[in-house]
């Protein structure tokens, strides 16, 4: 593992310091972000959907599964809203460069259908939408990937919530203030910490060579598909994701079967909060399939509340896996496939 350990191995190999990024993501819990425009008088919201692509979706699914809201909450990723959508719908289109063309057709439907529109963009198309019609909206940092910037879109968002009066400030001041003690936990996982004592570093060098299936409960279902895309976009490596309790009545049954031998590393992000019969599924299912699949390595998910639970889960999936791209070779900032699709579609 001394590899990892190597300053200048890890300089040469992280030339955009994607490392030093995910060092603070901690302060994007705290970023004082504005609302250009804040609604002055609101309408009665009788559902929130957010219009996103990718990482820019991330902040939204961690905000769902926290939240549970009292008014049904649907994250749409794709061009077209659904027909519901009209006076009491507030519509959040974020997308961080703000060209997203799924996102800005989202944004051009909803102005269609009467809805209450807010935006989240750190420039762009979006945010020229966002002053024409004199729209909510919140600007973002433009310093780093889409997909480590989750936790400032989650801030964004979660402001925006709060201002059209869906979520009270008490949410607001529990995202807020889990901000230092998140600083405390990445400590653990900075490259200046030796391999045997990091635990990002550890499970990096279990997954090389191999394609990672995590699982979660339904609670932090977001947390999960943070990791597979952190995985995908960080690491240039294929990965997957589910959730339990749908995980036992499908694939769980694909895994009982050839070849035995199989190249994945199967990780459960595991929380205290889990459903007394979920954590249940986790034991038994990794013991019916003793033999047939990888054995799973459980990561408990660290803190007292849920949220920090997911703050602590997204944080570490970054640093896992720009771990596992210095172990491919790849540089874990460029997505050069992404940009290539994007001038292509044009």
């Amino acid at each position: 593992m001394e590899l990892l350990d190597d300053a200048n191995i890890i300089k040469q190999r992280d030339p955009f310091d994607a490392l030093g990024v995910a060092a603070k993501e901690w302060e994007q819990v705290q970023f004082q972000l504005e609302i250009a425009r804040p609604p002055q008088q609101t309408g009665v919201i009788t559902q929130v959907v957010v219009a996103g692509m990718g990482g820019s979706a991330l902040g939204a699914g961690l905000l769902k599964d926290w939240l549970n809201l009292s008014v049904p909450f649907e994250i749409i990723k794709t061009y077209n809203l659904p027909a519901y959508v009209g006076t009491q719908t507030l519509v959040i289109a974020d997308s961080y460069s703000g060209n997203t063309e799924e996102t800005i057709a989202a944004a051009h439907e909803a102005h269609a259908a009467g809805a209450q529109v807010a935006i989240v963009a750190s420039g762009g198309k979006l945010l020229a939408l966002a002053e024409e019609h004199g729209y909510p909206s919140v600007s973002l940092p433009d310093d780093f990937q889409p997909r480590m910037g989750v936790l400032a879109n989650a801030n964004a968002m979660l402001r925006l919530l709060h201002a059209f009066g869906v979520v009270g400030q008490d949410k607001l001041d529990e995202f807020i203030s889990s901000a230092e003690w998140l600083q405390e936990q990445a400590t653990a996982w900075l490259p200046s910490v030796p391999a045997e004592q990091n635990m990002a570093k550890q499970l990096a060098w279990k997954c090389a060579g191999k394609s990672p299936v995590m699982y979660a409960s339904s609670q932090f279902r977001a947390v999960a598909y943070k990791w597979k895309i952190s995985f995908n976009e960080n690491a240039k490596n294929i990965a997957w994701w589910n959730e339990l309790p749908e995980f036992n009545h499908n694939e769980f049954i694909g895994w009982s079967s050839h070849p035995v031998e199989k190249p994945y590393a199967v990780i459960d992000l595991r929380s205290s909060f889990d459903h007394a019969q979920i954590q249940k599924r986790f034991e038994i299912s990794d013991r019916l399939l003793s033999g047939q699949r990888p054995a799973s390595v459980d990561i408990e998910l660290q803190g007292e509340s849920i949220i920090k639970q997911m703050l602590w889960g997204s944080l570490m999936a970054d640093f896992v896996t720009i771990y596992l791209a210095l172990l491919n070779q790849v540089d874990p900032t460029k997505v050069v496939l992404v940009e290539k699709l994007k001038i292509e579609l044009v």
